[in-house]
């Protein structure tokens, strides 16, 4: 097995050197999306991006049950089974600052984002956004650019604290154009590209910052900026990135060699989108919903199958019960007042809120029965797979050892994935 052996910086070298690579960067704890992503970079000899956020992962927990030390853990085991070399794998945290306790005094907020970026950097999370864009409680909805760099100054010298002598080895991730997790909140306004002497006047912002916390050095470690594109999406829409749009951004990393941009919420894209934000100095590209959307895709696909064979109702009626039973994770998402179009977008929405509901005990059991339904089916009937799934997912499940089921589930994740590895085989 060979890869293409790119770590972080040296990805970021090549992205700016040629703008002909960027990498994926897989934001989901969904074992089943993290599996179909590590062999599909096993497949084709990638280097890929892991990452946790400060609300799936946190020193209390998060909505994941899991610390920062469990999450590294839970991945591991994932690329052992999917022979993966887990050093292979960039583990970062993503939107850590204290957008998790933004309902609390800045103090106190700051005080839980300093011992959860800690214990971060303790586990061995090297990639770490400092994201401290998001006012606490008092305050303005979006900070301005000198707040943001001081809270992510202070940030990273408990990152530098924590990492002692390995501080060399951790990388930065800072901007104030940062777009909410998991996609567009509220109303759907135009999406405007960050302007060039705005990023300019963040990186000079964090600059500072760093100088008055004594971090000169680390802030030379700052390896990537979050800047808006020109995309988006949001529970029923998809604002596409326009290839033909200039390129002005680009001009704003000259004097800065080690740095590169990071893209936020480039789910469902065209194909055509990754390699054009790659050759404009986008060297992170990330991706989480669409991935945990095609799971939603496959699994639905499989139970309007098991109901043909066996006459077993579809899965979606359990998942319409838990999420009905607990509404915390969709409700004020969507647009309640139409009652049948809150109910589609609650199970077929780009801004994929089942996918908290997946972890459920009911669901695992749901998923778990469909599965053994299916694969006691000596065979099942190709054209009526091919009616859930396309002739290309259909061979490569069928083409592979293990229960179709679940070939089948991982193939559906993978054509989600394929435009973010090109060309398809990076080995040499």
């Amino acid at each position: 097995m060979t890869f293409r052996d790119f770590d972080l910086a040296e990805g970021i070298r090549q992205n700016r050197a040629a703008g002909d690579f960027a990498f994926a960067s897989i934001c989901s704890a969904h074992p089943e999306v993290l599996a179909a992503a590590l062999e599909h970079a096993r497949e084709g000899g990638w280097p890929i991006i892991v990452e946790a956020t400060s609300n799936q992962v946190n020193q209390f927990g998060g909505y994941t049950g899991m610390m920062p030390g469990d999450f590294i853990a839970f991945v591991a085991k994932i690329a052992e089974a999917a022979d993966y070399p887990v050093e292979k794998i960039v583990f970062g945290g993503d939107h850590l600052g204290p957008q998790a306790w933004r309902s609390q005094p800045a103090e106190e907020a700051m005080g839980h984002a300093e011992t959860m970026v800690r214990s971060y950097v303790e586990a061995g999370f090297t990639k770490i956004h400092l994201d401290c864009s998001e006012g606490c409680r008092g305050e303005p909805a979006q900070l301005d650019d000198a707040v943001v760099a001081e809270r992510a100054a202070r940030l990273a010298r408990a990152c530098e604290a924590a990492a002692g002598d390995g501080a060399s080895k951790l990388r930065y991730v800072v901007g104030t154009e940062v777009p909410p997790p998991g996609g567009a909140r509220g109303e759907h306004a135009p999406i405007v590209p960050t302007d060039p002497d705005r990023a300019l006047q963040t990186i000079e912002a964090h600059r500072q910052a760093f100088e008055r916390e004594g971090l000169g050095q680390a802030f030379g470690r700052v390896c990537a900026l979050v800047v808006q594109p020109g995309l988006e999406f949001g529970p029923a829409h998809v604002d596409h990135f326009d290839t033909a749009q200039p390129d002005r951004l680009s001009q704003t990393l000259e004097g800065f060699p080690t740095l590169a941009f990071e893209a936020h919420s480039t789910d469902y894209q065209k194909a055509a989108v990754y390699p054009e934000l790659a050759r404009r100095h986008f060297a992170v590209l990330k991706v989480g919903p669409a991935l945990t959307h095609a799971y939603r895709e496959a699994i639905y696909g499989l139970s309007h199958v098991d109901g043909w064979l066996t006459g077993s109702a579809h899965i979606s009626t359990v998942m319409e019960d838990l999420m009905l039973a607990e509404p915390k994770s969709w409700s004020g998402h969507y647009d309640e007042s139409d009652a049948a179009t809150a109910k589609a977008l609650r199970h077929f929405g780009y801004a994929d809120r089942i996918r908290y509901y997946w972890a459920k005990p009911a669901a695992i059991e749901a998923v778990a029965a469909l599965a053994a339904r299916l694969d006691a089916v000596t065979s099942l009937p190709r054209p009526m797979l091919e009616q859930y799934f396309t002739a290309e997912e259909v061979d490569r499940a069928l083409g592979r050892e293990g229960p179709t089921s679940a070939n089948l589930v991982r193939a559906r994740i993978r054509s989600a994935l394929k435009p973010y590895f090109w060309p398809g085989d990076a080995r040499a």
